[in-house]
């Protein structure tokens, strides 16, 4: 397993990728850490006849979530080292960038937890950021995550080195990204997930570093990902 492998990128976006590697009709699917589930919101339409569940954290952005009422999705306010379903009962369960947002000391609970909910042959997918190239400098900025994306990396080799889970595949994709000053703020400064200490100083130089970035009225980056996506031994 690699935490970067240089010219072994390809682009294209998340959703994309998951409906290439996982079996996600008539599933039994928990994303944990779902933000405002914007992924899992698209599948859900895609496959009604799945059900899906998406767990938060962030009480702020849970309440946002549950006024979306969709009806194959159902919004839980938990965290994964604690997860309200039964043994064997989920078919996957995905974390899109949202690991390495568990503390440290909860990141070997979740991951058992994650194998206690998986079925036998179910999948793991995760997909987290990787720290390399113009976008991760940007985002550095704001909040430096080297070391809690190595650790979520570690937490992930060390369920696969025990045999817990076998790697089914690890891939890496860049995602296209595009936005305005506005909504690159909106979406990354005023979060309420993770509480910034970003002074005058520090916000004008986050600001200065997007605007080099600026190609008339957007900044256009390719934000680098690596996926492992894990199986539950039979």
């Amino acid at each position: 397993m690699q935490l970067h492998k240089p010219n072994a990128y390809e682009t294209t976006t998340e959703q994309a990728l998951m409906e290439q590697l996982l079996p996600l009709d008539n599933a039994r699917i928990l994303e944990l850490g779902c933000g405002a589930a914007w992924t899992t919101r698209q599948l859900a339409e895609r496959y009604p006849a799945s059900r899906f569940i998406a767990t938060e954290v962030d009480r702020v952005q849970h309440e946002k979530n549950l006024q979306l009422n969709l009806r194959n999705v159902d919004f839980r306010m938990e965290g994964a080292q604690a997860i309200s379903e039964a043994e064997n009962s989920i078919d996957i369960v995905w974390m899109l960038k949202s690991l390495h947002h568990v503390p440290a000391e909860l990141m070997s609970a979740a991951m058992r937890e994650i194998h206690r909910v998986l079925k036998p042959g179910g999948l793991a997918y995760f997909s987290e950021p990787v720290y390399t190239g113009p976008f991760n400098a940007l985002m550095s900025l704001i909040h430096d995550e080297k070391n809690v994306r190595q650790m979520a990396f570690n937490a992930i080799e060390t369920e696969v080195s025990s045999g817990a889970f076998d790697l089914r595949q690890e891939l890496f994709f860049e995602v296209p990204g595009t936005y305005t000053w506005d909504e690159f703020e909106s979406r990354f400064l005023k979060v309420t997930h993770t509480k910034l200490d970003i002074d005058e100083a520090r916000y004008e130089q986050i600001r200065s570093a997007f605007m080099a970035h600026m190609s008339a009225d957007e900044a256009h980056f390719l934000k680098p990902h690596r996926v492992d996506l894990l199986i539950k031994p039979i």
